[in-house]
């Protein structure tokens, strides 16, 4: 069964399975602006400063900006309106610092500067993969694979899996990149909706495929995220299988006691 993830926040730090990993730089930036929000350096209803700005300022380039402001509007700390920019929401009622890794893999344009398509097409489903679609292990589905370069290093590998009849019609399978991303694609193309997303966090090491595109040594540790992207009626219309070198992430999570 696939729970919504959660981790454990020590000191301002994470900890899994005893393994300590560093915010990687998306990460910094909500951070970032999620404190100046709280403490009211971003009033509710001011424009956020531009994305070249904050190019600038944090040092990233404009993907890894555009990563980390769709994740705060994700948790509704900002609204992002097309042509306008970002505006302050303020702190959300129940606020989580949730990385939302499987989502944003599903809602990230393919940009050609940071994202490299490795594999596409038909393939049979790994049993963990087979599970979280639904379907008896090594049933034939479509999987879009896809490596991310931040900073010219490899910062995360995604692969995502469809079953064949979210596919049918799309361009999920061919290697040209998609440009407005496969959620925006679907919505286009299919008029599928995600309306929930569960994860499934672990910690563990990397197979020598992983290694080989993420550019790892023997013994490095990655996390492991399996996201399933469910519509209303909780059918599933896509898997992300998200691989993050344990050197560089964090994933922190907060939430009430009671």
């Amino acid at each position: 069964m696939l729970l919504d993830q959660t981790s454990t926040r020590v000191t301002g730090r994470l900890f899994m399975s005893n393994l300590e990993f560093t915010p990687p730089k998306y990460a910094q930036i909500v951070q970032a602006i999620q404190a100046r929000i709280e403490d009211g350096t971003y009033p509710v209803g001011e424009m956020l400063p531009s994305e070249s700005r904050m190019v600038r300022e944090f040092g990233s380039g404009r993907s890894t900006v555009v990563r980390a402001l769709q994740i705060l509007s994700m948790q509704g700390w900002i609204e992002r309106e097309h042509g306008r920019g970002s505006f302050v929401k303020g702190v959300p009622e129940k606020s989580a610092e949730r990385s939302h890794e499987g989502g944003s893999a599903f809602d990230a344009p393919e940009n050609p500067t940071t994202h490299t398509i490795t594999s596409t097409g038909r393939a049979s489903a790994p049993a963990g993969i087979a599970e979280a679609l639904k379907l008896p292990e090594n049933s034939p589905a479509i999987m879009r694979q896809r490596l991310v370069v931040d900073d010219d290093s490899p910062s995360e590998l995604v692969t995502l899996w469809f079953p064949l009849d979210v596919a049918t019609g799309t361009d999920l399978a061919e290697a040209p990149l998609i440009g407005i991303g496969v959620r925006e694609h679907l919505q286009a193309v299919k008029q599928l909706r995600p309306a929930r997303i569960c994860e499934r966090l672990s910690a563990r090491l990397a197979t020598e495929h992983e290694r080989e595109l993420l550019r790892l040594d023997a013994g490095t540790p990655v996390l492991g995220i399996i996201a399933s992207i469910l519509d209303a009626s909780e059918n599933v219309i896509a898997v992300a299988d998200v691989v993050l070198p344990g050197d560089l992430h964090d994933l922190e999570d907060s939430y009430p006691a009671s």
